[in-house]
């Protein structure tokens, strides 16, 4: 069986360390196995972090340098369609389901009659479902011999639009921690930086954008400063809202508790996990959340949306943190407020949080994929 896999952008460091894992199984194997990366980095992403080649440990080959908003369509189209045709793969695995390359992809692997399937991390929170997109993802989708879903929430998304449990396997979600991350380590440092006797600290890291609700967060820690005078609130990350959230903590009188830190990431990064009262992600939209995995590595507990696709496997409610109904700016003011005792034993929260994040790992994502597409060729070759 020869694999080939396909991604957007190389920023992204959590695929990097799942694509190597794979590489090693495909190694250990003797599987052959191609990897395409089309772009370095989008415009999104630029300023978040580093594009930093360390993370790609498996061979791969790289269409297009800069931004994937700055190729030429017709360019992409021809570019990536000549590899798909030129590449001897058995099974395919694409870069998503809704840019017109992936549906040439499709269809050039249709007619080569090589079967392919679909990355897909979308649910039905994340966008409003309409009738002329929803015909193209119930034809994209059950096109695909297989598709690999992240999570509960992208396996409802994908059956509503009709595609059979036997063609839609869970590939768990996995950050990209330091080289030198240990659990033992994480404990230590989550018990030395988290005092349970200081006013509190909350924390949220990722892009400043309209999505992420972030007005609803400074609304709810107005509400928590009147009981918690102490209480900090950071913002770690950058984007197009920053001006817009700056003035409204001034005009709610908050500006002094709140920090707008800028990006952080490595250790630095890791550092503000450890400290933290508690993670909080307010998100309207959220596929998953890599974020949350990132803080229960460190022990963090976390408060999470309804709306994140994380919340079912990663949101053990009193233990690893409390979900919200995404709107109720009360609601998520009253966890806040509830988070520092609920989680005021540190050592046994962060033991929680841990075992339960501990599945979630590179290789375990990786083993999902090379298992899931030993499956899709069995399939296929029992229906010939």
């Amino acid at each position: 069986m020869k694999i080939a896999i396909w991604h957007n952008i190389m920023w992204s460091r959590y695929k990097a360390v799942v694509f190597s894992s794979i590489y090693r199984q495909a190694q250990a194997e003797n599987l052959p196995i191609n990897f395409y990366q089309i772009a370095e980095t989008d415009a999104n992403r630029a300023g978040l972090s580093p594009i930093d080649q360390s993370w790609h440990q498996y061979p791969f080959k790289l269409l297009f340098k800069g931004a994937s908003s700055e190729i030429p369509a017709l360019k992409l189209l021809w570019r990536a369609g000549l590899l798909t045709w030129r590449d001897p793969a058995d099974i395919v695995v694409l870069a998503g389901y809704e840019r017109p390359v992936v549906w040439l992809q499709a269809l050039i692997l249709s007619f080569k009659r090589r079967p392919f399937a679909l990355f897909c991390d979308s649910t039905l929170y994340d966008q409003p479902q309409t009738f002329w997109k929803g015909i193209a993802k119930r034809i994209i989708f059950n096109w695909a011999d297989g598709i690999f879903c992240y999570g509960v929430r992208a396996m409802e998304y994908v059956s509503y639009y009709g595609v059979p449990s036997n063609r839609s396997f869970v590939r768990c979600q996995a950050a990209a921690l330091p080289k030198e991350y240990s659990v033992d380590k994480a404990l230590e440092q989550r018990l030395e930086k988290a005092r349970p006797n200081q006013p509190p600290r909350y924390l949220y890291v990722g892009r400043l954008s309209r999505e992420k609700s972030l007005d609803h967060l400074l609304l709810a820690f107005k509400q928590v400063l009147a009981t918690a005078p102490g209480a900090q609130l950071i913002l770690v990350g950058k984007g197009p809202s920053e001006k817009e959230l700056r003035e409204l903590a001034v005009d709610l009188g908050i500006e002094e508790s709140v920090s707008f830190a800028g990006p952080k990431f490595d250790a630095e990064l890791f550092d503000e996990y450890s400290k933290a009262s508690c993670f909080v992600l307010p998100s309207h939209s959220e596929p998953w959340g890599l974020v949350i995995n990132e803080a229960l590595s460190y022990g963090c507990p976390t408060i999470v949306s309804h709306r994140c696709g994380c919340v079912p496997e990663l949101v053990d409610e009193g233990k690893t943190g409390f979900a919200f109904t995404w709107g109720g700016v009360d609601e998520l003011a009253e966890k806040m407020k509830l988070a520092p005792t609920a989680f005021s034993d540190v050592a046994r929260t962060a033991r929680a949080c841990l075992a339960r994040i501990a599945p979630f790992t590179p290789n375990a994502a990786a083993k999902s994929i090379v298992d899931g597409c030993r499956t899709i060729m069995n399939i296929r070759d029992a229906a010939k």
